[in-house]
């Protein structure tokens, strides 16, 4: 007999390639009703009316800017306007991008403000953001029409030679003196079945043609966007760059951090746990001789039993202490500040608590800082400054008046900071000039996934 095979699986590989080809395949109907087919449509429809705008802005700006420059350079501040006017129109579009579509397009940061209005219009000549974001609102105005004229005609078309459809089959053409009038409330009708069907056939194939090109147009829309208003290629390249060297960082410090825990356990807790361990054996040896002889044994235990146990509250407190995930930032770094050997002045400011991974990456800088600054700053005081404001990025700021020379360079320590706030894509920069004062400024973004 030939055995059975029982409880087989019923689908071969050609069947599962057949069932994805089918999941692929698109459904018009579907399409159709989705959701984000009319937010596209109305994001292309949208592309005219806010096109015109942008391009109407950007381009009396900047003829104004020409035509005035020559009058005791009038024309720089209107530069300087047109600028950041065309900012504010390329941030208007990126919320639009995000509200619509879903596509978030990452912001491309201002050149730094001057206090010479000259060199900060320089500048903005040169800078490649505010070149792009200009180039996007000169062809917002075209690219605008081109792809709401497309979807309105598509749109109109359809519902057109539908609507005429439906009118002659309600509102059968009127017949007069022998002829037939082929417009019933303006629109063009056939007076036999066929013609029908044929307005009918093209209007249906416009209505699912609809869902496709939008798609398609809404893909252009969004590349020349991404081109035009987000980072540049190489800015990209480099923040992937900077990314695997901050995972390589994180790692690295992940692991050293691993070897001091595992040293203080054993070279700390675990020898004074050694050592109660022996007290109490000696104590249980005189015991059963001299009972009324161990109360100082007991008493040594006791202590040590104590220094064990700070020292693992320490250890622990070092690693995340209780009080930041209990109480949050506020609680956290006024113990740091009380126990502090320098005096400090703590200000915390913080409208929305933020992430469990930004708050202890605060706590962090903010503990690594304040060492610093008793061990080599020499400063007889300190100030610290932790503020959010809504949702936004979390900025501590620590001043002290020491005596200055820090470099991120060379030491471990604001290297080790480093690290740790690159890990969450902040930002660290340290102003220490010799002879002080020093001031070192985190930004922790709170968008943390």
């Amino acid at each position: 007999m030939v055995p059975m095979t029982v409880g087989a699986p019923p689908d071969t590989a050609r069947d599962r390639e057949v069932g994805a080809a089918e999941r692929a395949r698109p459904d018009p109907i579907r399409a159709l009703v989705a959701p984000s087919t009319w937010l596209g449509a109305a994001h292309l429809l949208l592309d005219a009316l806010l096109g015109t705008a942008y391009t109407t802005v950007l381009v009396t700006g900047l003829a104004m800017t020409v035509v005035l420059l020559p009058l005791a350079l009038v024309g720089v501040p209107v530069w300087i306007v047109t600028a950041w006017l065309s900012r504010m129109m390329a941030g208007i579009e990126r919320a639009r991008y995000r509200l619509l579509l879903d596509v978030r397009i990452a912001p491309v940061p201002m050149p730094p403000a001057e206090v010479n209005p000259l060199r900060y219009a320089g500048a903005l000549w040169r800078d490649g953001g505010v070149r792009r974001r200009a180039l996007h609102q000169l062809v917002a105005m075209p690219l605008g029409l081109v792809t709401a004229g497309l979807v309105w005609a598509t749109l109109a078309g359809a519902l057109a030679l539908l609507g005429s459809v439906a009118i002659a089959i309600l509102f059968p053409p009127a017949m007069a003196d022998g002829s037939v009038d082929r417009h019933v409330l303006g629109l063009p009708l056939s007076d036999t079945p066929t013609g029908q069907m044929l307005l009918g056939a093209a209007g249906l194939l416009l209505v699912l043609a609809a869902p496709m090109l939008v798609r398609g147009l809404v893909a252009l829309d969004v590349s020349v966007a991404r081109a035009l208003l987000g980072p540049p290629p190489e800015v990209l390249a480099r923040r992937v760059h900077e990314l695997e060297r901050s995972r390589a960082r994180v790692v690295d410090a992940g692991e050293t951090e691993r070897r001091r825990i595992e040293r203080d356990l054993h070279d700390g807790t675990q020898q004074q746990l050694v050592a109660l361990g022996m007290t109490l054996g000696r104590a249980k040896a005189r015991y059963a001789a001299d009972p009324g002889s161990i109360g100082e044994l007991l008493d040594d235990a006791h202590q040590q039993a104590k220094d064990a146990v700070t020292d693992l509250r320490l250890l622990i407190r070092g690693l995340h202490p209780p009080v930041l995930a209990d109480r949050g930032l506020d609680a956290a770094l006024s113990a740091i500040a009380v126990r502090c050997p320098v005096p400090v002045e703590l200000t915390v400011e913080i409208e929305r608590r933020p992430p469990a991974t930004v708050e202890a990456i605060g706590y962090f800088v903010v503990a690594e800082a304040l060492t610093n600054v008793a061990r080599h700053s020499g400063a007889a005081s300190a100030v610290v400054r932790v503020r959010r404001e809504d949702d936004g990025p979390v900025w501590v700021t620590v001043t002290d008046d020491g005596r200055g020379g820090a470099d991120p360079d060379r030491g471990t320590g604001l290297r080790g900071l480093t690290d740790r706030v690159s890990a969450v894509d902040g930002q660290l920069s340290v102003d220490s000039p010799v002879g002080g004062p020093t001031v070192l400024t985190v930004e922790l973004p709170c968008d943390v996934r």
